[in-house]
Formats: structure tokens, sequence, C-alpha cells
């Protein structure tokens, strides 16, 4: 299936989910982020945050929120960060191009000049700086020679050199280490040469060990992911017959037919200088985690469209902060790359573009592949704005760019054999800011503990082990919950033995991070994917019959009464009978309705009010 992208990008609906409440479950949920599908015989849909559907097979329905137990989700609009009053632009004979004006929020911080202060201004601009670490959660950007409302004034050579080095003794106040992005001339009104500097500010929070972004990798089969993946963390460029990628794959078959089956993670580091830590100077992921102070885990998703309920599951249970689509250079938008695309949009996620193999192509191949790109993207109902990435300076804009606007993507054509541009997605990587801000995660962590579980394991002398995500709260080490719903709707008691982090122990698990959680003794065969260990105190509801308001995206034929779907919300994958659709017969590709579904073989864990 190929449907048209108007097809894909036919709407988006607020969603509800009233449950029948089974099992002992009972009081209601608090919400949190995640995402949601349905797929046609096999139909995904969102309780948790971001929610959307999209689908495999018949038919795809797009959910944007569910609530359980007669309770309607509600959206909340988050309010604009404030701005300095911007001062008034001189006018000169040569007025310089000029940034939007600072504002008092964020993590960006602009500085006209910092030469020579006092003792009592360089602990303010200490004081200013931990201000802004904290607000980017461990990142923050300096621009050098630009004033509060934005004005490239620039700075002469001994200035920006003296305001560099205070910059750095701030950076070493805060045990924080300082990487110059980039630096240009400015012209402004004096003929002497003047520069502007962009630095970035990296120092990992004190609770924390290092800072982590979590990127899904998208794209049709044959198109170059694994193979991409295994050059930026193997460290070695690709032999043109797919060596790199060998690393990656987790089966026999996969290694035999090159082609992903399984979601799979790979993980690239970098210091708190910029620099890339991987395999080539790591032999171990312990190693890596303990160099690096940011860390890229990639979720390797398969291609193939026999594979697509996989790759399904793999957006909307672990959440990734950004995807990465990968198109070929050669073969251009082919396969399931539009349905890809379809669900990047449908689920929320930014996701940015990889045209790769272009050592294989003319240059007239790879322009004629990039045009077909922002054709898409600039679509009715995609409305994306196309950044075509060639230069360091461009990487650099792209990530700052990218992570403030959702409408901006992308483009990085390279190859993996050649290592043509390669180092500018590293550029892009490593300036890549986190999407929640330091009050976001705070009123996460501030919640009641959540913790989904992806996957399941029996290690000798371990015992039960759970990977997966906290949504909200804080775990710690030895910290009691209960577990379910069983197939009785039940919750059980279970208590968190131990938990490790990219195979490093930690004693504290916050929200948004993704971890495996040892539990002893506990019998694993009361365990299953789509289960929530939670904190008693929540009183965790369940359902077995809910409504949602959806949009179908594409459907071969007509979606009715009877249909039978496989609803992915958040971790959770059970397939579900349409029951009722709320004031039509049949719903037609791009229509909107309210419609009832029931679980058939047994209750799941739903979130009131999530979106």
């Amino acid at each position: 299936m190929e449907p048209l992208v108007s097809e894909l990008f036919g709407g988006s609906g607020s969603a509800q989910a009233r449950g029948s409440r089974c099992g002992p479950g009972r009081g209601s949920t608090s919400s949190s982020r995640g995402r949601g599908l349905a797929a046609g015989s096999s139909a995904r849909g969102s309780a948790s945050g971001r929610g959307s559907t999209s689908a495999s097979g018949q038919a795809s329905v797009s959910v944007s929120g569910l609530s359980a137990q007669g309770q309607k989700g509600k959206l909340v609009a988050a309010p604009k960060a404030g701005h300095k009053k911007a001062k008034g632009r001189p006018r000169g004979r040569n007025n310089p191009p000029y940034l939007p004006p600072e504002a008092e929020e964020g993590n960006i911080e602009y500085k006209l000049k910092l030469v020579n202060p006092s003792q009592y201004r360089f602990e303010h601009l200490v004081t200013q700086m931990k201000w802004r670490l904290q607000e980017g959660r461990g990142e923050a950007v300096y621009q050098i020679g630009v004033e509060d409302n934005g004005l490239l004034v620039g700075l002469l050579e001994e200035e920006l050199r003296a305001s560099l080095k205070t910059l750095r003794r701030m950076a070493e106040k805060v045990g924080a280490d300082i990487t110059i992005l980039r630096e240009r001339d400015v012209e402004y009104d004096t003929d002497s040469p003047r520069r502007i500097a962009e630095v970035l500010v990296r120092k990992v929070p004190d609770d924390q060990q290092f800072l982590d972004l979590r990127v899904a990798v998208l794209g049709n089969v044959d198109s170059g992911k694994s193979t991409l993946l295994g050059v930026l963390t193997q460290g070695e460029l690709d032999n043109g017959r797919g060596r790199a990628r060998l690393n990656l794959f987790r089966h026999l078959h996969e290694i035999q037919s090159g082609r992903t089956s399984s979601i799979s993670f790979e993980i690239l580091g970098f210091n708190s200088k910029g620099e890339v830590v991987n395999y080539s100077d790591s032999r171990t992921a312990e190693e890596i985690c303990e160099s690096a102070s940011k860390m890229i885990t990639f979720i390797d998703l398969a291609g193939h469209h026999k594979y697509l309920k996989t790759t399904i599951f793999g957006l909307t249970s672990y959440c990734p902060d950004f995807a990465m689509l990968v198109v070929s250079a050669n073969t251009g938008i082919a396969g399931t790359t539009r349905e890809h695309l379809g669900l990047a949009m449908a689920l929320k996620v930014p996701f940015f573009i990889v045209v790769s193999k272009v050592d294989l192509c003319t240059k007239a191949t790879i322009e004629r592949t990039v045009k077909q790109l922002e054709m898409v993207l600039k679509q009715p109902g995609c409305n994306k704005v196309p950044l075509l990435v060639s230069t360091s300076d461009d990487a650099v804009m792209a990530a700052q760019r990218f992570a403030q606007s959702p409408s901006i993507t992308p483009i990085f054509p390279l190859s993996g054999v050649s290592g043509v541009n390669l180092e500018l997605l590293k550029v892009f990587l490593n300036v890549l800011p986190p999407l929640t801000n330091s009050k976001e995660q705070e009123e996460l962590m501030q919640q009641l503990t959540e913790f989904q579980v992806d996957e399941i394991y029996s290690v000798p002398e371990v015992g039960t082990v759970v990977g997966g995500t906290l949504y909200s709260g804080i775990c710690r080490e030895g910290e009691r919950l209960v577990v379910g719903p069983t197939d009785e709707g039940k919750f059980l008691p279970l208590k968190v033995c131990s938990m490790q982090r990219n195979r490093s122990a930690c004693r504290v698990l916050r929200a948004g991070q993704a971890a495996t959680l040892a539990l002893g003794n506990f019998d694993r065969a009361l365990l299953r994917k789509g289960m929530v260990m939670v904190s008693p105190e929540m009183h965790p509801t369940i359902c077995s019959v809910f409504e949602s308001e959806i949009v179908l995206l594409f459907h071969a034929k007509t979606f009715r009464r009877g249909f039978q779907v496989t609803v992915h919300v958040g971790n959770v994958r059970q397939t579900a009978i349409v029951e009722i659709i709320q004031g039509k017969e049949e719903l037609r590709t791009g229509e909107k309705a309210v419609v009832r579904f029931r679980f058939i073989k047994h209750s799941e864990y739903l979130k009131a009010t999530s979106q």
C-alpha cells in the first residue's frame, strides 16, 4: 500500500476514550506523554500524550487523544516564552541582519561583550549561565557580539577573544565545557572588521549521567538505514556491500537478507567538547556511557512493508524525541517511504531527512530526489519548510531552528561509503537540543511513577528483567510498585531490585528515560508486553471499551461496524472490534467520527485525559 500524501495527511482530531471498567482497577490515572496509532486489521491509537494514528493493511486511523471512564481529553496550549522588550534598532548605512529578540526563558543567551568584568559582574554572569543550562537541561547557546534585541553588532578581534576567555572562565566555574560552533563577519557602521561567535556550553546535570535523546530511524527497505547507523556508531565507512551494518543485526536471517525485521538500539555519544564517542574509541557500551556527556540512542526500525506493525510499535512504544527518515538518492520516494512519513506526521514526531547513497548517483539524480522530497514536504497537509544542509553553518542553524519550529525539516545528502557530508550530520546531532525544557521535565518527575513494559527477559543469576520507558515520576532502586493489568484485570505487587541504563548501573530513573529493571524472583509468566508498573497510590484504571474521535487516513473500501483493527496505544497492542460509529454507518478516506472500540481479549490500561 502506497497511499498518496493527501490521503496520509487527512487531518487530526482530538479523541476521547470512555472506558467500561474491568477488574479491580479503580480511581483515575494521571496523564503523561505518549503516542498511539491504529492500523487497519492493524490500526494504532494513542492514549499517552501525543496521540494520532496511521495504518497498515486495510485502514488507518488518526487518534489525537484518549480519556478513560467518560472523561474527555483536553488540549492545553503551552504558554509562549516571554521576551525581553526589544530596543530600537539603529539604522546605519550598513544595517546588519539581526536575530529574534532574546527570550527571558530558554537556553539561548545574547551577550554583546564580556571584556574584563568585575568580580560582582562575573558572579552574576555565572548565575545566569546556571539558569540557561538548567533551561536547556544541560546545554546552553551563547551568541557573542549580539545585543539583547538581536542586533548583530559584532566585536573587534581582541574584544571577541577576551569575551571568549571570560566565557570559558564562567564555564569552568560551573563545571561545563564550551565549543565554538561558528564565527562570522558582520558589517556595521565602522570600517573596522567585526565578528560574532556562537558557542555551545554543555554540562551534564548533577542528577544525570548524560543527556539522552532518542531518534527513530525510518525509511524504505534497502534505503541504507542500518548501514548509516553502522557507520555512525562504529566509526568506519562502509565498503559498499553492507559491511558496516553486520554488527547491528540481531538474527541470522537479517544477516543473510540484509534487511532489518526487529527493533534494535544503537548509541552514539558526544563528550562535553562536542567530539564523537563511538565504538572506534571504546570497546563497550559502558565505556561510551562513561566518556559521553550526550547520548543519541538510535531506534533502528524495519523498512519492509510486512514488518510495518513492528515499525509502528517502535514509534508509539519507545516515544522517540525525533525521527530520521532515510531516502535512497537513486530510488527516491519509493515503497514504504510515504507511509513512514505519514506515521511521523500523524504521531507528531519531529523528523529530519537523510538522502543516502549519493556516491552512486550523478548530481542531477541527487537534485531530482531532493526536489521530489521538497515537493512532498510543501504539499497541503504536510506544510513543512525543507532546509537543505550543505555546510557546517547550515547544520548548526538547522539544529536550532528544527528544535524551535516543528515545520522545519532539514535534509542531509550524504554517503556512508565516501563519507561525504557525514560530519554535517554529526554536527547536527551534537547541537540538537532536547524537546522538553526543565519546567516540563520537573512537572513530569513530580507525578506518580509510571513505567511501561516493552520487553521481558530472564537473565541467569539476576532473574526476571523488564525493559521500557519511565513515562512519569521517579523510580529508585528498591522501590515497590504494582504491575498489570493481568488477564483477570489485577495489579500485582513487586520490588525493583536493580536498574541499568545503556548497560550501566543506575540508582535513580527519571521521567523520559529508558532502562531495564531487575525484578528478582518475580514470575515471568505473569508479565506481558503492554503492561505498566505504577505507584500503588495511583489506583490505575483499566478498560475494555473506549471511544475515540478518529480520522480515517486511508482505507481501500469503507470502515464500518464490526471491522477489526489492531489498536496500538503507547505500548499496548491488541485487536479490537469497531462497535459503534456515532452518527454514521461507515467511514471513507478523510472522514472523521467518534468510534467505540472493544478489546477482544482482555482489558488494558488507558490513561485518562491523555493526548
